[in-house]
């Protein structure tokens, strides 16, 4: 009998939001997560058993939350947090990892954040139904990125709509055009060295203003955003290659593999090398090391 189901998106041609893995787990007695540090927004659903969430606040205070079926929670970029299953009765959760222009927008809009990571339906049969769109979605991953991505659009709605902390979403629609042509940029241009005030300029941006508005709607810097995406991008070639970390540095805006190897550690808190070790996919492993064998066998 399965105790687990795990899948990873395929495609990254959308910005407003973007999958990036989705599943499912009975965990183990006592099975954990953390610490670790996320790239992308990852909200979790318990479907039984219990278990216990640590998560730091933005002042970096740690909280502890002790969470039953029915719940939720969200950890958010670049937060530290570890979870836990029960010893006695441990849980069943789902999960989907997600980012994107309006996923920050959209959470606000249900009252989550780094200061309130835990969801509570305000209704027992609106949270159930969040549950099974996460399940849904877990369960059909061979559908297309389309249909996927129109899934998390109403896992979202649902979210907004049944959570008890709900909130309203503002306005704004001149400004996120500004912005969502500014991350167009900043997607299509990351492998060159492109300033800030470049950006700026593709938006047609005075450059303090637009620093200042794209602060505000994405909740970091054009240049936090460009280092966190560049080193995103090299994350998952490392996953899912087998490219040298050289030529993969170099792809993703680092032509200088020492620098490379800096950003990354201070990101991730591993050496890329040490880092593609532990997250390798078992099918990039194996293409790098059929290249090694083919080597080998030329030699000869």
């Amino acid at each position: 009998m399965e105790n687990m189901s795990f899948s990873i998106f395929p495609n990254d041609n959308f910005l407003d939001l973007r999958l990036y893995q989705y599943g499912w787990e009975q965990c183990a007695p006592l099975h954990s997560f953390g610490p670790f540090v996320r790239n992308h927004y990852l909200f979790h659903y318990i479907l039984s058993g219990q278990g216990v969430l640590h998560s730091d606040d933005g002042d970096g205070v740690t909280h502890h939350y002790y969470l039953g079926p029915g719940r939720g929670f969200l950890i958010c970029p670049g937060q530290v947090n570890t979870y836990s299953a029960d010893e006695k009765t441990p849980w069943k959760y789902t999960w989907v990892e997600f980012d994107g222009l309006r996923a920050a927008e959209y959470l606000e809009a249900a009252g989550l954040g780094v200061n309130q990571p835990l969801y509570e339906p305000r209704d027992l049969r609106l949270g159930a139904a969040v549950g099974e769109r996460l399940l849904y979605i877990a369960d059909h991953a061979n559908a297309s990125p389309l249909h996927l991505v129109g899934q998390l659009c109403l896992f979202l709605d649902q979210l907004i709509s049944s959570s008890s902390t709900r909130r309203e979403i503002r306005g704004g629609q001149l400004r996120d055009f500004y912005i969502q042509e500014a991350v167009c940029y900043i997607k299509q241009n990351y492998p060159y060295p492109i300033t800030v005030e470049e950006i700026a300029n593709a938006c047609k941006l005075n450059r303090s203003y637009f620093s200042k508005l794209f602060k505000e709607i994405i909740g970091s810097t054009p240049q936090e955003f460009l280092i966190n995406l560049r080193l995103s991008e090299a994350a998952e070639q490392m996953k899912t290659t087998s490219a040298s970390i050289g030529d993969i540095a170099v792809r993703c805006g680092y032509p200088n593999q020492l620098h490379f190897s800096q950003a990354f550690k201070k990101r991730y808190g591993l050496p890329p090398r040490e880092w593609r070790k532990s997250n390798q996919t078992v099918k990039a492993a194996h293409m790098k090391k059929s290249e090694h064998a083919l080597r080998d066998t030329g030699k000869d």
